[in-house]
């Protein structure tokens, strides 16, 4: 993906989350999908911070969307990677500042994501 397609990419997966449509946020998936995330590890009460399948990214996803229906991201910058991109984002989910590195596969569907969230 050049640039462009990756600046696409990135505020249609922001509309998608913005819009809480669970079927346009996983149409940006990968079915071998892993994802780690420090909030992750919350939802499991401390047992993992990983993720692995579509499946499970869904139900991860609609119980996050369910329990913060006010959920809001604002699209900060794209960076481009040479096998994906990373994503700088405001959440209104505490005020704070998220970044989420997403490799994708041949499709252009995310693959592996690593978030990060600004202390």
């Amino acid at each position: 993906m050049n640039a462009l397609d990756l600046r696409v990419f990135a505020n249609d997966w922001i509309d998608a989350f913005n819009a809480h449509d669970v079927e346009r946020i996983m149409s940006h998936y990968s079915d071998e999908v892993e994802l780690i995330s420090p909030l992750y590890l919350q939802f499991t009460q401390g047992q993992t911070d990983e993720l692995r399948g579509i499946a499970a990214l869904r139900r991860y996803f609609e119980t996050a969307l369910s329990r913060y229906p006010e959920l809001r991201f604002t699209l900060l910058e794209v960076a481009e990677g040479s096998r994906g991109l990373c994503i700088r984002y405001h959440t209104n989910l505490g005020d704070r500042v998220a970044m989420e590195c997403i490799e994708l596969d041949g499709a252009g569907r995310a693959t592996r994501i690593l978030c990060h969230y600004v202390a």
